[in-house]
């Protein structure tokens, strides 16, 4: 379910992957590339020009735009990279596929900075396999001129007749059903066949009060009062309507909303491993991990990287940074496993209703 507003192209474009087929450094040589495969610009450009002027390892980017296309690229064998930036669900796939390797937590400094929340998470604990980067939120956005002044605080809000055909929901199946499960009162990362039958449910009833289902504009259509609330993913563009518009709120509902993070990882046979250990050290400094907020936009998970960050007030947008509160109460999104079926089988319902 990764975030489509932040998905944009451009560090391929920036850098290509030249080397990714080549060898890696001999016994006793420092490496002097190393080979990346991440989101398009959530390692901001800058951070990979820092690096190389301070180690002078050259560094080749490649981007993705899903988790599915790394897990493929890495599935197909011989990918040639070293460090990989998987999602919180896809790092427990690449671990269930061997596609990663183990951390040794020996050769990483910095660990102690990252926030509590992000510092044993379900998908990944203890963090053997990953190290969180940058993480958002799904939420509530909504327009207080549009609601008449009414704060909206939870997910019951969406599924409330007085706002019909002001409503918008995030047309994204697992998205749909955080609103679903939490509004019943279940956890987000449900695997209980029961209690998705039951958002599912919940979810019809829901649609005839819908304006539509809307993944792209919807943040425009809350800032013209097209809709006065709707599903959203925090990031960059969010957090600019909220800037830009006194009207427009995003918040976390009562109910808890939910956590994506994007990690960094090793892959499996990586040809320059000291050298993606280099970099991962790299980027738990403070104020590098401040660039992804300085520099790209995005909430670093690493805790003390808050008082490197120029423009403080991305700390007050809980479009970008939701309050350690809010984020306490929100569920990660997980791989559902064999649950995925019932999924995708209530979301045929909900979408032929």
């Amino acid at each position: 379910m990764k975030k489509i507003t932040l998905a944009a192209a451009g560090i391929a474009a920036l850098l290509a992957l030249t080397s990714c087929s080549g060898g890696g450094a001999s016994e006793g040589e420092a490496s002097t590339e190393l080979n990346v495969y991440a989101w398009a610009d959530e390692i901001p450009q800058t951070v990979f020009d820092a690096f190389t002027e301070e180690t002078g390892i050259k560094v080749n980017v490649d981007s993705f735009d899903s988790n599915e296309t790394m897990i493929s690229k890495l599935s197909a064998g011989n990918s040639g990279y070293d460090i990989v930036e998987p999602s919180q669900y896809a790092v427990q796939q690449l671990v269930g596929q061997e596609l990663v390797e183990p951390l040794d937590k020996s050769r990483i400094e910095g660990l102690d900075n990252i926030a509590e929340k992000f510092k044993d998470p379900s998908y990944d604990p203890g963090l053997e396999y990953s190290v969180p980067w940058v993480w958002g939120t799904t939420g509530l956005m909504y327009n207080s001129t549009c609601t008449g002044g009414e704060e909206i605080t939870s997910w019951k809000s969406l599924f409330d007749p007085k706002w019909q055909g002001k409503i918008n929901m995030l047309d994204n199946m697992l998205a749909a059903y955080i609103a679903g499960l939490q509004v019943n009162g279940f956890d987000a990362d449900s695997t209980d066949e029961q209690e998705i039958a039951k958002a599912t449910e919940s979810l019809i009833e829901q649609k005839p009060l819908l304006a539509g289902y809307n993944s792209t504009n919807y943040g425009d259509l809350v800032a013209n009062g097209d809709v006065c609330i709707s599903e959203a993913w925090g990031g960059t563009s969010t957090a600019k309507i909220v800037e830009e518009n006194e009207d427009v709120h995003y918040v976390l509902p009562e109910e808890g909303g939910s956590l994506w993070v994007d990690g960094l990882a090793i892959a499996k046979g990586a040809p320059h491993e000291d050298a993606a250990y280099e970099f991962i050290n790299f980027l738990l400094r403070p104020e590098i991990a401040a660039m992804a907020t300085n520099d790209g936009g995005l909430a670093s998970a690493n805790a003390a990287a808050q008082e490197h960050i120029t423009d403080q007030g991305l700390l007050s947008n809980a479009a970008v940074y939701a309050s350690e509160e809010q984020v306490a109460n929100a569920d990660f999104i997980v791989d559902p496993g064999a649950a995925m079926k019932f999924y995708q089988d209530g979301w045929t319902r909900v979408k032929a209703s």
